[in-house]
């Protein structure tokens, strides 16, 4: 039975009226008096410090209003990680230097899209090529050219963690494997690309309506580009179309040269990026090479692993400092060793951008891990079940790289999953051709590192009462359609005691709603949800402290339950919005205005952790090696459900991604050209491959989390993966190490058993 009125019930988010008839209104759709069409030339030359460049022609095609290359910008770099000065080295309009075929080269605004291409067609570049360098093997070559001069042997970064005595772990082991995984190049393919709207105002003030999963970041690096105080740049979040870490670095070349343009031109000017821009110039999944050695005992219990991971980062750094970090940390996830040792080593090459993306290297790595899990069992004669539970975290464990773990479900989903899929007898009966599989994972909700210092706040809410008793939250979080916004009242409205129509939520607006870091790293529900629940409880205190004034009755008896503030003990009662207007008459009508912000107790892990198990059923066409994936079943430790028809839709939508991920998705490159950017070419999963999904709730509620809520957004991408891979071994009889497992691979790769 649920206990609370508002959290726990699936209510429609607030943007699905506006969505159902189309009104919700996204960048794309809006339009201003006078606005040009803004254009950007990307560049042909993966590696080449740029001469000459000649706009005379493009300036006379008549229509165009202005047209801007790296000369007209003050040459700053910028990136999501302001805290590591190395890593600021995005230029979002190359000035001097190309580094991929994505780097932005020019842009111009034009009265119509006709001569905004005719323009760009005819701007004149003289070039110095330099040797490209296209696999992190090459670019790390004694000798190799440099693609960022200021980073030695193209080395992004490296990071050596250990744990425990690895050498002696590994020599108490009794069986020990070593395998290499690989995965891919992926695209976050949001349905809705890059698209942003500038409008400049004199003497120097700059609007953005960009699709953003950080508002506040974009702000700050706008600011720091355009080399004006950040309080003269605002940034206004309409609806996103899905972002999936393609979205989080902060500013993007769209994102000045809009600005610049609008400040050229007077006139607001709207870029819209291409889905071929959207491939080639944004963001991708790291592909990694990942090495693998563990060692287990008679039992099962991991006794060491030891890890090598060589990320292809691309031509700039992104958030991939932390990247190649969190792999290393993410291994240690949702298992526990006895000793561990990691060598994580990110390369700069001539390759499209790789940053984040849902789960953060956290699917690559778990994919590995799982899959060479079920090798060892096997290895040792037993079920890849029973080798889970036996090395599952529980609660109040800190993992051998040092997260603290409050709460951890894994074993009570393992047993929903098994359990829901009929495990032991599914597995024994199954026909040849058909076989079953399961795939663990853990993830941790929100960052305690301060990676922008210019940004202070975690995540800060307001909460004004209005005259009628009616309610306005405020809070700088980023719902890029994951549905936060709908979260977050649900938790105001459950502190508060109001029902979830009584108030009103204002998206993210950074001159009006409070600074939030925003979303990615899993951090709004319990980042955004905490302060939102202090700000509201803020509220509460104030106003029953009052009425009990007013009653002359103790404090610690009020309450406020359905919008009714009661005294039991003296069989009182009235309204929230009755005890609104008193307040507010006894204080010479100022607003009962409450704020929150959430500070995290651990400002070197993650506020708290969830966890997901999953298993794939699935059938290959031995003739054509097709793999159809027939069922999913999932179970998520997030805590308290705040909505559970959110959960479920979250679940659902990693199964979708994880299936493309394993099985399909692969931005091939060739000489640094990406040579399937368009969705008929690149193969996400169609409506009509999504298998049955069967979702099961796991877990308990997390002291960290408000009302007990962890993440249920990105930790449920990990498992898809290797529950697949690991079904494919049952229904092929081949081991497989590389993603994606092609229809060709399924009939002439693998290892055979």
């Amino acid at each position: 039975m649920n206990k609370y009125n508002v959290l726990g019930h699936s209510i429609p988010r607030l943007d699905s009226p506006a969505k159902a008839r189309g009104t919700a209104m996204y960048t794309g759709d809006l339009e201003f008096p006078g606005m040009l069409c803004g254009k950007i030339l990307t560049s042909w030359m993966p590696h080449a410090r740029i001469l000459h460049v000649d706009t005379a022609e493009a300036r006379r095609v008549p229509g165009v209003k202005a047209v801007i290359t790296g000369r007209d910008t003050l040459g700053r770099g910028c990136g999501p990680m302001r805290a590591r000065e190395k890593s600021l080295d995005f230029i979002p309009l190359a000035k001097d230097k190309v580094r991929f075929t994505g780097d932005v080269i020019a842009a111009v605004a034009a009265r119509d899209e006709d001569a905004a291409d005719e323009a760009l067609g005819r701007i004149k570049f003289e070039w110095e090529e330099i040797q490209p360098l296209f696999t992190p093997e090459e670019a790390m070559k004694p000798g190799a050219p440099l693609i960022h001069e200021q980073m030695p042997g193209n080395i992004s970064r490296k990071i050596v963690l250990t744990y425990g005595d690895v050498a002696e772990g590994f020599r108490r082991s009794h069986r020990i494997r070593e395998d290499t995984f690989t995965t891919s190049s992926v695209s976050h393919v949001p349905l809705e690309p890059h698209i942003c709207i500038a409008a400049f105002e004199s003497p120097g003030s700059y609007t953005l309506w960009t699709g953003t999963q950080v508002p506040y970041l974009v702000k700050s690096d706008l600011a720091l580009l355009l080399g004006v105080a950040e309080s003269q740049v605002r940034v206004i979040l309409p609806f996103v179309g899905g972002g999936f870490g393609s979205k989080s670095d902060g500013a993007f070349s769209l994102d000045l040269c809009a600005a610049l343009l609008a400040r050229e031109t007077g006139h607001p000017v709207k870029i819209v990026y291409s889905r071929e821009d959207e491939f080639i110039t944004t963001r991708r999944r790291h592909p990694m090479k990942i090495h693998l050695k563990t060692g287990v005992n008679r039992q099962g219990d991991i006794i060491a692993r030891q890890a090598g991971v060589l990320m292809d980062g691309g031509a700039y750094s992104g958030w991939g400092q932390a990247s190649v970090y969190l792999a290393g940390l993410f291994l240690c996830l949702p298992y526990r060793y006895g000793a561990y040792h990691y060598e994580g080593v990110r390369a700069f090459t001539n390759n499209p951008v790789s940053s984040a993306m849902r789960g953060h290297t956290a699917p690559q790595v778990q994919f590995a891990s799982d899959v060479q899990l079920d090798m060892l069992a096997e290895d040792i004669g037993m079920d890849p079940l029973e080798i889970r539970m036996r090395n599952a975290l529980e609660n109040g464990e800190v993992t051998i790289a040092g997260f603290k773990v409050p709460t951890c479900g894994l074993k009570e989903c393992l047993k929903a999953v098994a359990d829901k899929s009929d495990w032991y007898a599914r597995r024994a009966n199954l026909p040849g051709g058909k076989g079953i599989g399961m795939g663990c994972a853990g993830f941790p909700s929100g960052h305690g590192a301060r990676l922008r210092p210019d940004i202070p706040a975690y995540a800060t809410a307001i909460i004004r009462v209005n005259e009628d008793g009616g309610l306005h939250l405020l809070c700088g979080a980023a719902d890029t359609g994951q549905g936060s916004d709908t979260i977050l009242v649900q938790i105001a409205a459950e502190e508060l005691g109001v029902a979830f129509e009584d108030i009103r939520y204002v998206r993210a607006d950074t001159d009006i709603t409070p600074a939030d870091l925003g979303s990615y790293s899993s951090r709004e529900t319990v980042f955004a949800g905490n302060a939102v629940k202090n700000a509201a409880g803020q509220v509460k205190e104030k106003l029953l402290s009052f009425i009990a004034a007013q009653w002359q009755v103790d404090r610690d008896g009020m309450q406020i339950q359905g919008g009714q503030i009661s005294c039991l003990e003296a069989d009182k009662s009235m309204s929230f919005k009755q005890a609104a207007r008193l307040y507010q008459e006894a204080h010479h009508f100022t607003p009962l205005v409450a704020e929150g912000s959430y500070d995290p107790p651990d400002k070197v892990y993650y506020a708290n952790y969830s966890f997901g198990v999953q298993v794939a059923e699935v059938e290959v066409n031995q003739d054509t090696g097709q793999v159809k994936v027939v069922k999913v079943v999932s179970s998520h430790d997030c805590g308290q459900m705040v909505n559970p028809m959110s959960v479920e839709g979250q679940l659902e939508g990693s199964v979708h991604m994880g299936i493309g991920f394993a099985l399909s998705e692969n931005m091939v490159l060739h000489q640094g050209q990406v040579l399937n950017p368009s969705l008929a070419d690149y193969a996400i999963l169609l409506p009509a491959d999504m298998p049955a999904v069967e979702c099961v709730h796991g877990g308990a509620g997390d002291p960290e989390g408000p009302f007990g809520a962890k993440e249920s957004g990105e930790g449920t991408v990990g498992p898809t993966a290797p529950a697949i891979v690991n079904a494919l071994y049952q229904a092929t009889k081949k081991r497989f190490r590389d993603l994606p497992v092609t229809p060709a691979q399924v009939l002439k790769g693998g290892e055979k058993k």
